[in-house]
């Protein structure tokens, strides 16, 4: 496959370059989950810091591929991250930059393509892997605040606002809980139509909305329905539930739906 070829070629190129101590894969490369679809992505790891210095990450980029562009992951929280795109065949790899002591937390074990004395090795078998999970609480104490808003955006004809809304509640809401309900590793929406069971796939489908106001309406009633089944599910007695902020958003909502 074309992400094989780049990655085996990668680790052969940055084996010459000194400050380079290892190379690894992450992703679907771990879980033998590749296809044609999939993205490469890449752990680079070196002596000296290189991702406070995005010139360097691009100029290390180039030497790998034929590379068309690259830009900085800021928006997901990792500016370490520089997400390329390369020609020759036409793919998306995104490379992490790490010195060995960001190896060391990480939230996979990632395949070791090349490694200099074992170094690499040595901290995976020394220390543990943390894949995060959802912070339940931090959830549960913002999602109705969450629902008051949609609320506002609907009574104020803000419909693409309310509409795009719906899809970060199964972003960062439903889908991460339906995957520990399932048991599977929380990735947000990825892959979500073969690892979910039908009947949650059922309903993170009856919170799309269409372009109107009716059904966006419609979706987010079935979103809190939706929530609230989860926390019944999976919420523990120690979660501190916002019974007021609850109750208040609920009462906005019955007043938006008669408007």
């Amino acid at each position: 496959m074309i992400q094989q070829d780049f990655a085996y070629n990668a680790a052969e190129i940055v084996s010459a370059d000194q400050n380079v101590l290892g190379l690894a894969v992450a992703g679907s490369w771990i879980t033998n989950e590749l296809d044609e679809y999939s993205d490469l992505d890449l752990v680079l790891v070196t002596k000296e810091q290189i991702s406070s210095d995005k010139e360097k990450m691009i100029d290390l980029a180039k030497s790998l591929g034929n590379f068309i562009s690259g830009f900085t992951g800021e928006h997901v929280g990792e500016p370490r991250l520089l997400i390329c795109l390369y020609d020759d065949p036409l793919l998306h790899v995104d490379i992490k930059f790490l010195t060995l002591q960001e190896f060391t937390n990480r939230i996979e074990n990632p395949v070791i393509l090349f490694e200099r004395d074992d170094l690499l090795t040595a901290i995976i078998t020394s220390t543990e892997a943390k894949w995060p999970e959802p912070d339940f609480q931090w959830i549960e104490d913002r999602f109705w605040t969450w629902v008051h808003y949609a609320c506002m955006k609907i009574g104020r004809g803000e419909l693409m606002e309310a509409y795009d809304f719906l899809s970060f509640l199964r972003q960062t809401v439903f889908s991460p809980l339906m995957q520990v309900k399932n048991n599977k590793k929380v990735r947000g929406l990825r892959r979500v139509e073969t690892q979910l069971s039908l009947s949650d796939l059922e309903n993170l489908k009856i919170t799309i909305a269409q372009y109107n106001k009716a059904s966006i309406i419609k979706a987010l009633d079935n979103s809190i329905s939706i929530y609230k089944s989860l926390r019944r599910k999976l919420f523990p007695a120690t979660i501190t539930m916002q019974e007021k902020a609850e109750k208040r958003s609920l009462e906005y909502f019955k007043q938006i739906k008669k408007a």
